[in-house]
């Protein structure tokens, strides 16, 4: 018997359309392909209205119908809340722009936006029957991963690049997956994890290469509708890597307007990269589909560090829908917008969340971006987890305290 509601009708192939059995364990499409779980949303938006969420908790559990899990004992909750979306008035004044708007995803468990995908991929991995789970990451889906499926009692194995940032890989191995270093990126893990599926008998949970983590990242685009009240922004800035957020936002508002929940207005979405990693921004301005792999990834922003994208074509066809764009900006650049976005709103992002703000300010000048556009900004992780350079002084007690030395620091 089924504890809750679900429209799930059956799975479909991102690039063939070659439908698949719903509810039974599927990685990529016979294609190689990305799966992407499609609904009955005729009946979906007969069995929920707009004012049911309402009355529902403030989480992204609230929108299940939306989503593919069938029994209420396989999900998972560490404290999945809605995230807060914060006014950027002093950067928006002192750019001479329209509205920023940032949507703060570092709230969330483990403090990154990876906890909406892995809760979504681990409850119905538990659903299906999985006992072992294995990805390649560049940090925080590790963590996420590590922590949702050491709540669902699933045996975790995850492999990093070893210069991923010591404080995931710490949180990584403290929450219970067993965590391995490779000399390589972290499309050379996810080497690794595909090649041992049958040796281990362990179920690939990568970007993309199972149909559900897109479903959880699916909820950022359901939950900032409602939080606007069904208005969408003009534009979305997003840090890509491998593009799932994205992916699934776009999927998200053609959910939406399907149902009726909202109109045919679509936010231009920008790929936002970094000049160090920069494969979907290269395959847009020369107007191909796929991307070429990225040799010599190097960015501060290792979140997006992801030098091939499984779902490369869903993100070029998202943003070329949208009459987005996608661009790359500076590591300096980064920096720059993380340093100045703590000191002037007080908002501590991530570097990836940075990005987007350099990005702005980029796009801003050169005119992609119109003064009179209203934007949304996202920080996919709490900054708190990342180096930040302070400048501080030493006081002696055991000196006179020197108030004319403290006043002119």
């Amino acid at each position: 018997m089924q504890e809750i509601e679900t429209f799930v009708s059956h799975l479909e192939c991102s690039y063939t359309g070659k439908i698949y059995p719903a509810d039974r364990l599927h990685g990529l499409s016979e294609a190689g392909k990305p799966l992407l779980v499609r609904y009955d949303l005729e009946a979906l938006s007969q069995a929920v209205t707009k004012e049911d969420l309402a009355d529902r908790l403030p989480e992204f559990w609230r929108y299940r119908e939306f989503l593919p899990i069938r029994r209420a004992e396989n999900i998972v909750r560490l404290g999945e809340l809605i995230t807060p979306i914060l006014p950027a008035e002093k950067l928006q004044n002192q750019y001479e722009c329209g509205e920023i708007l940032i949507k703060d995803e570092g709230r969330l468990p483990t403090g990154s936006f990876k906890a909406r995908g892995l809760a979504l991929a681990v409850a119905m991995a538990k659903e299906l029957g999985v006992q072992r789970m294995a990805m390649p990451t560049n940090g925080n889906a590790g963590a996420a991963l590590a922590a949702y499926c050491s709540a669902a009692d699933i045996e975790t194995y995850v492999f990093c690049p070893e210069d991923t940032p010591r404080v995931n890989i710490e949180e990584i191995a403290f929450q219970g997956a067993k965590t391995f270093l490779a000399n390589g990126y972290i499309n050379d893990c996810g080497k690794i994890v595909g090649e041992g599926k049958e040796i281990m008998n362990w179920f690939d949970a990568s970007t993309l290469k199972e149909p559900y983590r897109i479903e959880g990242k699916k909820t950022m685009g359901l939950e900032l509708a409602e939080q606007l009240d069904w208005e969408l922004p003009d534009v979305i800035l997003y840090p890509t890597g491998g593009g799932t957020g994205l992916i699934g936002m776009w999927k998200a508002f053609q959910e939406l307007e399907a149902i009726g929940w909202i109109g045919s207005k679509r936010p231009r979405m920008v790929a936002v990269q970094a000049e160090g990693c920069a494969p979907i921004v290269k395959a847009f301005d020369e107007g191909t589909r796929h991307a070429e792999p990225w040799k010599d990834a190097h960015t501060i922003a290792s979140g997006i560090r992801v030098p091939a994208a499984v779902g490369d074509f869903l993100i070029l066809d998202a943003v070329r829908e949208s009459d987005g764009f996608a661009v790359a900006v500076s590591d300096e650049d980064i920096d720059a917008a993380h340093k100045e976005c703590a000191k002037t709103e007080g908002i501590l992002l991530c570097p990836e969340g940075a990005a987007t703000l350099a990005a702005l300010k980029q796009e801003l000048k050169s005119g992609r971006i119109r003064a009179d556009e209203n934007v949304m900004l996202f920080n996919c992780a709490t900054g708190l987890k990342y180096p930040m350079e302070s400048e501080h002084h030493n006081i002696d007690l055991n000196k006179p305290i020197d108030y004319d030395f403290i006043r002119d620091c």
